[in-house]
């Protein structure tokens, strides 16, 4: 507050400058030209003025910096408020605010200009021209030197004139700038005898011009004098929509003196037509003349405005000319022709004789050149520079691969791999099948002559992540190796992408729709070809993200799709497939020449299981009517002369490669507890349990054999599926009785009932086998063993168990003489809930028992208690509580004798 009062008295006190003091909550810093107005008075005066108001003068030179950098940072055209634009969403329909927002193009040239004034002020530094005219509210700076030095700053008054000290005042009004200088050097040199002169412009006064026409804002402005027409377009707020930027005029006492072409400004920065403004200048802004529309593959897409004269060539040249990927010869037009319809023309803008000129409210397309490559080939897969390649005729395999250490991955098959070959201008293909490893030895007939737009997919050796995974975890890789490791998974986006891109389902291919066709390509098979049925039922399904990044599953997947989709009646769809001891079984594509060597090849390779003597071909036949037939090959002869034609594979055949007669693979059995020798055993098969026994030595003499714990993997499944049937079973019957009054009268709401089934749908089958182990070792039973069977021999044991609804569920001493009613005396008793008459016996081996009602064991000593047995006493489920008991009966004996009233009153 003390700072405005303290300014205000200043330019009171001054009487220089007029200024309207603002209040002390607008916080009012003290502007240039006050700190100007100050520096001016006599230096006892400032100190007197800053004592009465508490200033301190260093402040006020800080106050003086703030404000210039302030100054300097803002800025002098803000962004146009668009009263007419409706930005909030809730003014908007669910059609506006959700609809796809395109790009579109804007006039050229118009948003350099676009924006609100603030204040324009060009720079005081700027160099006067020679030809500047002087006028009043000019200052020049006078430097004399000689016998006196002097520094003056004076200002042409109202008159025009020029008042220096110790000269006669000289009228410089209307003058130029350069006549000026002289004039003043000359005076000086004249009347001010040995002294010299430095004459330069200090500040410019202000002209007022007008700006007319299509402006932002219309009106009249003060700008200072070395403004030029670009100047007064900015003070103005720039050029609205339908105003020209290519015929502004600079109209001088009713005249044209001057016509600015903004385009030469914009786009060739000649700005020779931006002159400089004087006192009652009007800039005139015509409305726009022809536009044309030039969008598409140029450098700078937008709306031109054209004089008469210009050319499509010129027009070309506003945009920027065209890009790299421009295809110029078939350029489109959009022509309005005046009758409500458009037209379409097709122009070559290469061509120098082209006849087209353009109208008002064309719109040019420049079209983008293909992106299918010519001479080119393309290598993806498992391989260590994916991508692109140039081709040339005559080019094989062998050239993209030198090495197989440098050029494959890791995990790459080096003995398949294909090549996927456009035959035809509809972008049919047929696959090439070939070894990289024989390839890269130049092998004749594996280094395939490559043809331009060949593409070349190298597979991983394996199916699945985990197994790429274990398998490059034990190899000693060297740390280039491990980078393209790392690397893999960018390859395989970028790889996944761009094939999908090139095995060309559709424009353009859409992976989804590649997978739909492979799922309609396997259920066409499952009717066509009995064998691959047997496949697809047999393989175990991975999700596919558990699918290696260049496994078969993922690579072929679209080629098989592709197949499926160009076949036809005249054109068999060129697939087989291949199952039994191969690695990799499934279907795959029919390769030219294909055969049976081929078909192992591309399924990983034979297993060591594998019967060479035979192997069996089915084919689907079409003679006059389907049918199929089985051929019978020996796999040994079609591996080794593959060329011969009776193993040639043709379409839809399926492979079944046969495993030895009686292979087995490594059988194992566990023997766990008191045998001599515990652990696990290789097993031949058929071999049985009593064999096995003798191997590890018998049992110890701690041993209770008739607890003995048999478990079987199979077995454990099929219990698994039970369980998960009964699961079912019981969610589906709880589900249907929720609505029933029983359900929802009861106790247990059907949330708890629920949850109990979740919980039963835990629980996990153990795969236990109720066998008699001391009949089995005494040679009276057998049992042939299979793969992952377990024998747990328990120690002896001394105690009986009681569960179930007893008072105390507890363990007792085995004693002979006790009977079952003995140990659940023993464990408290029956629970009020409990099934007495249901009570049952599992025995240590596993059988349970219901025991007789006559005589509890007295009869048949089979049925006597044992050591390890476990007594469980069920739940009784009709069990009615004696509450609701009593009630019910309480309501039969109401209803009997209202009954009886009844009859007696007749």
């Amino acid at each position: 507050m003390k700072l405005i009062k303290f300014f205000s008295a200043i330019l009171f006190f001054s009487t220089l400058l007029p200024f309207s003091v603002l209040s002390a909550e607008q916080g009012v810093q003290p502007t240039e030209q006050q700190l100007e107005q100050f520096k001016k008075l006599p230096e006892s005066q400032q100190k007197s003025l800053a004592k009465k108001y508490g200033i301190d003068l260093s402040a006020l030179e800080q106050s003086k910096d703030k404000n210039s950098e302030g100054k300097q940072l803002m800025p002098s055209v803000f962004p146009r408020n668009d009263k007419n634009k409706i930005d909030d969403e809730e003014f908007q329909t669910d059609e506006e605010k959700f609809k796809p927002k395109s790009d579109e193009l804007k006039p050229f040239g118009y948003e350099l200009f676009s924006g609100e004034p603030t204040s324009f002020t060009p720079s005081e530094n700027a160099l006067v021209p020679n030809n500047y005219i002087v006028g009043p509210g000019d200052t020049f700076t006078i430097n004399l030197y000689g016998k006196e030095s002097s520094n003056e700053e004076v200002e042409v008054d109202r008159e025009g004139r020029l008042a220096i000290d110790k000269l006669q005042p000289v009228t410089v009004t209307g003058m130029e700038y350069s006549e000026v200088v002289n004039l003043i050097k000359t005076k000086v040199e004249k009347e001010m005898i040995g002294i010299q002169s430095f004459v330069s412009m200090g500040k410019t006064r202000s002209i007022r011009v007008m700006v007319l026409g299509e402006a932002h804002l219309s009106g009249a402005y003060t700008i200072p004098a070395l403004s030029s027409i670009s100047h007064a377009l900015f003070v103005s707020g720039g050029i609205s929509e339908i105003g020209s930027l290519r015929n502004i005029q600079l109209k001088r006492a009713g005249k044209t003196v001057q016509t600015l072409d903004l385009y030469d400004l914009l786009i060739k920065g000649d700005s020779s037509a931006d002159v400089i403004l004087r006192p009652g200048d009007v800039v005139f802004i015509p409305t726009v003349g022809k536009q044309v529309t030039v969008d598409g593959e140029v450098r700078r897409p937008a709306i031109f405005e054209l004089k008469n004269n210009e050319s499509v060539s010129d027009l070309i040249t506003m945009a920027g000319g065209f890009n790299g990927a421009a295809y110029p010869q078939k350029t489109v037009v959009e022509r309005y022709t005046g009758n409500s319809f458009k037209t379409i023309l097709q122009i070559d803008l290469t061509s120098k004789n082209s006849s087209y000129i353009a109208k008002n409210g064309d719109k040019i397309k420049v079209p983008s050149s293909s992106e299918e490559l010519n001479e080119a080939v393309t290598l993806l897969g498992a391989v260590t520079y994916p991508g692109n390649y140039s081709w040339k005729q005559g080019d094989k395999v062998s050239r993209l691969f030198s090495s197989i250490k440098s050029d494959l991955l890791p995990v790459a098959d080096y003995e398949y791999a294909l090549i996927v070959r456009e035959v035809n201008v509809k972008g049919d293909i047929e696959i090439h099948q070939f070894s990289p490893i024989k390839a890269i030895a130049r092998d004749e007939q594996e280094d395939i002559k490559l043809q331009a737009r060949d593409k070349i997919i190298v597979f991983s050796r394996f199916q699945s992540k985990e197994e790429e995974e274990t398998a490059l975890d034990s190899l000693a890789l060297t740390q280039e190796q491990i980078k393209l490791r790392e690397r893999m998974k960018l390859w395989s986006e970028y790889e996944e992408k761009k094939f999908y891109e090139f095995i060309d389902l559709g424009d353009p291919l859409d992976k989804e729709l590649a997978e739909q066709v492979e799922k309609e390509l396997e259920e066409e098979e499952k009717n066509k070809v009995t064998a691959i049925t047997d496949i697809l039922n047999k393989k175990i399904e991975l999700e596919d993200e558990e699918y290696a990044y260049f496994s078969r599953e993922r690579l072929l997947k679209p080629i098989l799709a592709k197949l499926n989709q160009q076949s036809g009646y005249k054109s068999k769809v060129q697939i087989y497939a291949i199952r039994g001891e191969v690695y990799h079984e499934g279907i795959y594509p029919r390769p030219v020449n294909a055969n049976v060597s081929k078909a192992v090849a591309s399924a990983g390779g034979l297993k060591e299981s594998a019967f060479l003597d035979s192997a069996e071909i089915t084919r689907f036949s079409l003679t006059n009517s389907a049918m199929l037939e089985h051929v019978n090959v020996n796999l040994e002869e079609a591996v080794t002369n593959p060329n011969n034609q009776k193993f040639a594979v043709k379409s839809k055949d399926s492979i079944n490669v046969y495993p030895i007669p009686n292979w087995q693979k490594g059988l194992k059995v566990s023997l766990y507890g008191e045998v001599k020798f515990p652990g696990d055993y290789d097993i031949r098969k058929g071999e049985s349990l009593r064999d096995v026994i003798k191997r590890a030595g018998g049992f110890t003499e701690f041993s209770y054999p008739e607890g003995a714990v048999f478990t079987r993997e199979t077995l454990r499944f099929q219990q698994q599926q039970q369980l998960n049937k009964l699961s079912e079973d019981l969610r589906r019957d709880v589900t249907s009785k929720s609505f029933n009054s029983s359900i929802t009268d009861s106790s247990l709401s059907y949330d708890d009932m629920n949850s109990l089934i979740n919980d039963l749908a835990k629980v996990k089958a153990v795969g236990r086998l109720v066998i008699n182990l001391p009949a089995i070792v005494n040679g009276k039973l057998d049992i042939p063993l299979e793969d992952s069977d377990t024998l747990y021999i328990p120690s002896k044991q001394n105690s009986i168990n009681v569960v179930g609804e007893v008072n105390f569920s507890s363990s007792h001493l085995f004693d002979s003489s006790l009977s079952v009613d003995d140990y659940i005396d023993r464990s408290g008793g029956f629970k009020q809930r409990a099934d007495e008459d249901r009570v049952y016996i599992i025995k240590a081996s596993g059988l349970v028992k219901i025991p007789s009602n006559n005589s509890w064991f007295a009869v048949n000593r089979s049925e006597l208690l044992e050591p390890g047995d476990t007594v469980v006493v069920p739940l009784d489920t009709e069990h009615v509580d004696n509450l609701t008991l009593w009630s019910t009966a309480t309501q039969i004996l109401y209803q009997m004798g209202v009954a009886v009233a009844a009859v007696g009153s007749l």
